[in-house]
């Protein structure tokens, strides 16, 4: 049994350059503003010596860390080579709860598995595409002269195109219906055809109606879905199956549902066409890989939500994807989201991009990446450890 010795966990900070936040504490971008940004990191260890290790790219610390703490904490002495017994025990462990804190803990067990056996990760899980076909996935709009009007948004759908995306998806630009449903056909008549198109009005649709109107141009646009439009948060199957009667361009739902029983459940009541997961928010790689072989079951896509080293392995190792999504992206501010924390050259720059429009896979032990530790360590807000002095 390779037990867990210890298990590190780190919240920590860091300044972006000209980014603010909107009314729903969305990104944005907000020029001469330094915005602050904080991610997790965790590291365990074993009796053996092997070391797993993991930083956030996208589930908030200020969500996840508490929750994170609390299992850290019970898994210390646990074979950190039983993924499966520690995912159920850990689901039921905060079955009140969102389950979001276990994600980082899941993919860091993953990482150590890997560096074990000298694998990578999609190695072990069965890779089926070393290549991954990308999409830039835009901030939420701004009124400050980056994404504040349908015209930007189709200059900068032009912009990817020319980096090599093949595909772009359009993060909610207004609230008023008839301006989104403008920017969907600003961007459909700029790159429609050369572009798989997509829009997230990121739940801002207030009635059922107003998703309607803005489903119907994504009908006229002839995009290829259209993701959690209204205020229900994309947690009613009732609501959304209503709203698939009068839209004829697929549903992508469930980000928002944790885990793959209440997916399931989802897809069952017909509430969407296309499934979301996460390895972050949806219990790790583990729980992200049930929720692939689910859809799959049922003849559905998966699409993986995020970017990140523990995203593109997850999306190496699905047949029933077909997208890397790169975000948040923006014309001026780049990607902002990105944690600098990466000392081996592995980058989800918005030019990161190969010509062809894909991203690769890192094909070292585990992850296939390697963290600058000092940089986290010196902007680190709080750091606790769980060995067996205290549990």
């Amino acid at each position: 049994m390779n037990k867990i010795r210890a298990i590190d966990v780190y919240e920590f900070k860091f300044d972006v350059n000209d980014l603010g936040y909107d009314h729903n504490r969305a990104a944005i971008y907000k020029p001469g503003q330094t915005g602050k940004i904080s991610k997790l990191a965790i590291s365990i260890e074993t009796e053996s010596g092997s070391r797993g290790e993991y930083v956030s790219t996208w589930a908030s610390p200020v969500l996840a860390i508490r929750q994170t703490h609390a299992l850290a904490a019970l898994l210390i002495g646990e074979d950190a080579d039983a993924r499966e017994l520690i995912y159920d025990r850990c689901k039921r462990t905060l079955r009140k709860f969102d389950h979001i804190g276990y994600g980082v803990i899941d993919i860091c067990l993953w990482d150590l598995a890997g560096k074990e056996c000298n694998a990578s990760i999609s190695k072990m899980l069965g890779r089926y595409r070393s290549d991954l076909p990308a999409y830039a996935s835009t901030t939420q709009g701004d009124p400050n002269g980056g994404l504040g009007s349908p015209e930007q948004y189709a200059d900068f759908a032009e912009e990817c195109l020319g980096y090599g995306y093949r595909g772009y998806k359009i993060h909610q630009h207004s609230a008023d219906p008839r301006e989104e449903a403008a920017t969907i056909t600003a961007v459909a008549q700029r790159v429609g055809g050369r572009m798989a198109l997509m829009s997230d009005p990121s739940s801002e649709f207030m009635t059922l109606a107003d998703a309607i109107y803005v489903g119907k141009a994504c009908d006229e646009a002839e995009f290829l879905w259209y993701e959690d439009p209204y205020a229900d948060c994309g947690t009613s199957a009732f609501g959304n199956r209503k709203l698939k009667e009068f839209v004829k361009t697929p549903l992508l739902i469930t980000e928002h549902l944790r885990g793959v029983e209440p997916k399931a459940d989802f897809v069952l009541a017909g509430g969407t066409d296309i499934v979301r997961a996460d390895p972050e928010i949806d219990m790790g790689i583990t729980g992200t890989m049930k929720i692939a072989h689910m859809a799959e079951a049922l003849g559905l896509d998966v699409e993986v939500h995020g970017a990140g080293p523990a995203h593109r392995q997850a999306v190496a190792s699905i047949r029933n994807t077909n997208f890397y999504e790169l975000g948040l992206v923006h014309p001026k501010a780049g990607n902002p989201m990105t944690p600098p924390v990466y000392s081996c050259g592995y980058s989800d720059a918005l030019t990161a991009v190969r010509s062809d429009g894909t991203f690769p896979v890192p094909e070292g032990p585990g992850l296939g990446v390697s963290y600058d530790w000092a940089f986290i360590e010196a902007n680190t807000l709080e750091h606790r450890r769980f060995d067996a002095s205290t549990i």
